[in-house]
């Protein structure tokens, strides 16, 4: 079992959480208009080995969205933070 340190509540089992996906994927523009264009980024997904970034959604907890750095090999979390930090929000 995943343990994901949440930078609110503290370490909690993955059970509390929701997988939300892939973090690193840049979603196309909205004004874009190509069915090819967003049926890759829908469907043509990377399948890493090594540290990857990643979407969590504490469910059970504080309720927010969370980026992690997950090694997908070893399951090591090498980071937690809020995912809206980069925006400039909350």
């Amino acid at each position: 079992m995943l343990r994901i340190d949440c930078p609110f509540c503290g370490l909690r089992d993955e059970t509390e959480f929701v997988y939300g996906g892939d973090a690193s994927r840049k979603r196309p523009d909205l004004q874009e208009t190509s069915q090819d264009v967003w049926n890759d980024h829908v469907f043509l997904r990377d399948n890493p080995k090594g540290p990857h970034l990643e979407y969590w959604f504490h469910q059970h907890g504080c309720r927010s969205w969370l980026k992690v750095q997950r090694d997908v090999a070893t399951h090591e979390i090498t980071d937690v933070r809020f995912a809206d930090k980069e925006k400039g929000q909350g």
